[in-house]
């Protein structure tokens, strides 16, 4: 959904009123700056995000993401939301300071009727004198200032408020490490996409030339009208097929524009040919494909230790980090709870100034007119009885964190699953690739062997047919295995919380030149 510079704007104010409201004005500017930020993002050039000047690899896409995903820059947001916790925390530490100042002019004096006997004795019974109190201008002002000295739920509280930023903070890492493995996995479906209308644009072209070839060896009485048919419906039914490998080239695309904000339109070019990719050799593929295998970020060769990936991949991988730090996070609130019970006390002290006057109004008063007034004092609370209400919230606490302690370990039995199996999944591609990569190069041969029989009137035109589908289809299974590798390799990287750009550098894949991983 696209939205108008006007909306942005609103959206924009009505966040700062209520991250002012929440987390005070500094938080708020901050936010309205990365706001404006993320407008001025959205409508930079794509060039301005290294994506305009031809095919993009890999790393670069990647990078752009991290710039660029509103899921990333959503998690700095809520990252922003706990700094001010924080602050907010911090400020029941400090010594709370208020001023205050008045002026009334009274314009009627409040008049109170007196006994006259007050005044004159022989006055009679029942006779009240009129009295007025308070002069035509009265000034008051007052400072008071309050330190606590013992509030343990506050104490309790910074250390629940820096554990539920350093939440925040994993959340932006696993929202990173998500965007990237979307990414990763996004550019690998373009390139099978590309791949799928390379190959059935060649296949075309090739079933077209021997069309021709037919034609002519049929005008020279060689070939039959039956062989010029059978090539005709190969074409006719290979055209709609590249139209749909065209089509889901195209939605390739749009996903890896959303994943950057971009138009849905936007063409986006990538880097690298799935089929030609040599899984065997590093160094014997292009730039582009060894930025493809350089983009990894755990190892697995044959000396790969699946106990130690669990060990590794349990104690780093987001999901778990998160769900460790909402159970510490769960501890500190049950403290804050508990500590409910528990005395409170301050120290305080008020300063005070008051004026009154008659006549025109002088800003408090002659010194004859005002006094002061101090006070220094000591303040303890201890609850006593609260109608059971911290009992229950003790017991909502408690069963918070128990949920969360089993929530923790349900997730860690279920990493280690999916760790074992990632692995099995990437050393069965990996394996596979080599297969198919040996049936790709019989297949060309086989290919141009039938060629070669065709023209020489040896095979007839099945023969060539079967030959050329045998050649197609053995290519698209061979890009199909490297798809399946790379992108089981990016949900391993997950996984075991080692993202390429998120955890570690991009650099070359000791894996790839192994034959094992």
């Amino acid at each position: 959904m696209h939205t108008s510079r006007n909306e942005k704007g609103d959206l924009r104010s009505s966040i700062a009123r209520v991250m002012a409201g929440a987390v005070g004005p500094a938080a708020a500017l901050l936010v309205c700056s990365w706001l404006s930020a993320e407008e001025a993002l959205a409508q930079r050039p794509l060039s301005d995000a290294g994506l305009g000047g031809g095919p993009a690899r890999l790393s670069t896409v990647a990078r752009a993401a991290l710039e660029r995903n509103r899921d990333v820059i959503g998690a700095e947001y809520e990252l922003a939301v706990a700094n001010g916790r924080v602050s907010e925390a911090w400020s029941d530490v400090y010594p709370n300071v208020d001023f205050s100042s008045s002026y009334t002019r009274n314009v009627a004096p409040q008049v109170s009727f007196l006994p006259a006997q007050i005044f004159d004795p022989s006055a009679a019974e029942g006779d009240f004198i009129p009295v007025q109190f308070g002069a035509d201008n009265i000034w008051n002002l007052s400072v008071n200032l309050e330190q606590t000295v013992l509030d343990p739920r506050v104490f309790v509280g910074l250390g629940a408020a820096s554990r539920f930023r350093g939440l925040q903070r994993e959340i932006l890492r696993g929202r990173s490490q998500e965007v990237v493995t979307r990414v990763r996995i996004a550019f690998y479906d373009l390139l099978l996409a590309q791949e799928e209308v390379r190959l059935t644009e060649n296949s075309l072209k090739r079933v077209r030339q021997s069309l021709d070839e037919t034609r002519a060896m049929q005008e020279a009485g060689v070939a039959e009208a039956y062989d010029v048919l059978r090539l005709e419906v190969e074409v006719a039914n290979l055209e709609p097929n590249l139209r749909r490998a065209e089509n889901r080239r195209r939605a390739a695309q749009r996903t890896i524009a959303a994943e950057l904000d971009l138009d849905p339109g936007q063409e986006i070019e990538v880097a690298g040919e799935l089929a030609l990719i040599d899984l065997d050799d590093f160094e014997g593929n292009s730039a582009a494909n060894r930025d493809i295998l350089a983009f990894n970020g755990i190892v697995v060769d044959e000396h790969f230790d699946v106990s130690d990936l669990i060990r590794r991949g349990t104690a780093e991988r987001s999901d778990l980090r998160q769900l460790r730090s909402t159970e510490s996070l769960r501890k500190a609130e049950l403290r804050i709870e508990q500590t409910g019970y528990l005395p409170t006390a301050s120290v305080f002290g008020t300063y005070g100034l008051a004026a009154q006057q008659n006549g025109p109004p002088v800003f408090f008063g002659t010194s004859n007119q005002r006094g002061t007034s101090k006070q220094l004092g000591f303040r303890v609370s201890m609850p006593l009885f609260s109608g059971f209400r911290e009992n229950s919230l003790i017991a909502q606490r408690q069963a918070a964190l128990r949920q969360a302690e089993i929530q923790t370990r349900a997730a860690t039995d279920q990493a280690a699953v999916q760790l074992s199996n990632l692995v099995d999944d990437a050393r069965a591609a990996r394996s596979r690739t080599a297969a198919q990569g040996l049936a790709v190069s019989q297949a060309r041969r086989g290919y141009e062997i039938a060629s070669a029989r065709y023209r020489e009137g040896l095979a007839s035109q099945l023969e060539l047919t079967d030959a050329e589908v045998a050649l197609r289809q053995s290519e698209f299974n061979y890009a199909q295995a490297v798809y399946d590798y790379l992108a089981t390799r990016a949900r391993l990287d997950e996984a075991a919380g080692m993202v390429p750009l998120v955890d570690v550098p991009v650099g070359r894949d000791p894996s790839a030149g192994n034959g094992k991983g």
